[in-house]
């Protein structure tokens, strides 16, 4: 079973920002959104050339190349999907012309069998599932963030529920964050991984953390 990370927040929080510590020569980067990366000196580190950079969000070509990554490639340790919700976006836009039911049970489908493949992954394998996050507000005024889904389908499933490590990004007062406990939002980490609220932006520390969690 690989490892697998969701980590969910708003546009400009540090969720792509988290990978600059990983690793290029073990980590193949999943660009959904076809945005690029925001360090300086990335597209060195990551393109095809190298091997372990893809630009798409077609639900079918993700899923495919993950499958492959894990039965071929086994130098690569680390799976990054920047994000999730550029793959259901693009994905209701390309069949925005359908107005079918069938266009929606498909769309939670691909994210379903996406995020549910990981616990038949190889396990020194890492999957970091990248998410909008979303804000709710009742009507007394609480205040709940979770993942940013499209359509009714993908709520029912609750997607966090397929992950033990949720964090949840969050830029304070010029500070990079991830949040690991859950307040008022899906945040969530092993007992006694994490033992502060937060922690810094670092995706490799977090995936060290967590392999020495499970080993220990």
């Amino acid at each position: 079973m690989a490892m697998g990370i969701l980590v969910i927040g708003e546009s400009g929080s540090g969720k792509t920002t988290s990978c600059r510590t990983l690793d290029p020569k073990t980590t193949y980067y999943i660009d959904a959104d076809r945005k690029g990366l925001c360090w300086k000196g990335w597209k060195k580190q990551y393109n095809e050339a190298n091997g372990n950079y893809l630009a798409g969000s077609k639900p079918d070509e993700v899923y495919d190349r993950v499958k492959l990554i894990n039965d071929k490639d086994a130098r690569i340790k680390t799976i990054v999907i920047d994000t999730l919700n550029g793959i259901m976006v693009d994905q209701e836009f390309r069949r925005m012309h359908e107005k079918n039911y069938d266009k929606w049970a498909d769309l939670a489908w691909s994210i379903y069998k996406l995020i549910g493949v990981i616990g038949n992954m190889r396990d020194d394998l890492n999957i970091v599932c990248m998410a909008h996050a979303q804000t709710d507000h009742d009507e007394n005024g609480f205040l709940f963030t979770r993942m940013k889904t499209s359509g009714r389908k993908l709520d029912k499933i609750v997607p966090e529920s397929k992950f033990t490590t949720v964090l949840l990004a969050k830029a304070s007062d010029g500070r990079y964050v991830f949040e690991t406990h859950a307040n008022h939002s899906t945040a969530k980490s092993p007992l006694g991984a994490f033992p502060e609220v937060e922690i810094p932006n670092d995706m490799k520390a977090v995936i060290d953390t967590l392999r020495k969690y499970e080993e220990d």
